[in-house]
């Protein structure tokens, strides 16, 4: 049988990270994307070959991305996961809201988040539907909530990816494309904000969330096992929505 191939943004650590290894681990090659060099201390199989570098905030830099992955590709894609994201923070870790973002700021930001995943899912839609592909973006709670840490920049961009993930199932569907979004919550990883344990104590399932956990859910809406669902954004989240 073909070996299945996954491109994936923001490979490098957290959500990313495990997503590479849950993949890898069901056989599927990965292709990564990232503003670093191919780290060597990867635990994953494949290498510098399957690793393409570029800077998701630069417009120019993506556009110019999708022919080399297109050349690493032979013409199927079975899943796009769009997971980079960025939120910038103010001084000592503050809180950006609408009144302290400058233009750049909310620039960039929605670049990363919200217009790179635009841009790789268009440019590729042909190996997509090549594959009766997969397209998974990923939002988060923040989307649809204030969140004391989460600044207002990464929020309106995960609530516009939430959007654009309808936009897309509708418009990809007729070539044979599903796209769904994961939005996850408080997750275990090195970027947490100082506080999150107060949310913790809050939630109903009373623990953080694992990558690996998220993980599971990006290889479900992957995989033969989700074939008739798209549009949909699924809450990874210990039921921090409700």
């Amino acid at each position: 049988m073909r070996q299945k191939t996954l491109l994936l943004t923001g490979a490098s650590r957290g959500i990313g990270h495990a997503t590479v290894r849950r993949f890898n681990a069901e056989g599927w090659r990965v292709i990564t994307c990232s503003r670093q060099p191919f780290p060597e201390e990867c635990p994953w199989g494949g290498g510098a070959e399957n690793h393409v570098q570029l800077d998701l905030s630069d417009p120019s830099d993506t556009i110019n991305a999708v022919g080399i992955i297109q050349e690493r590709l032979g013409g199927e894609l079975d899943a796009l996961v769009n997971n980079a994201g960025i939120s910038p923070k103010g001084p000592d870790g503050a809180r950006l809201n609408t009144l302290d973002t400058d233009l750049m700021t909310w620039g960039k930001v929605f670049h990363v988040n919200f217009f790179s995943s635009v841009v790789l899912a268009r440019g590729l839609k042909d190996e997509l539907a090549a594959a009766k592909g997969s397209v998974v973006n990923v939002t988060s709670i923040a989307g649809s909530r204030v969140h004391p840490f989460a600044g207002a920049a990464y929020a309106t961009s995960k609530a516009a990816l939430a959007a654009l993930t309808r936009e897309m199932a509708h418009d990809f569907g007729p070539l044979g494309v599903r796209v769904n979004a994961i939005a996850p919550g408080e997750v275990e990883t090195a970027i947490l904000s100082p506080g999150t344990d107060k949310i913790v104590e809050k939630l109903p399932m009373q623990r953080l969330g694992q990558p690996e956990e998220v993980a599971a859910a990006i290889y479900f809406l992957c995989s033969q096992e989700s074939s008739y669902i798209s549009g949909s954004e699924i809450e990874v989240n210990g039921a921090q929505h409700v």
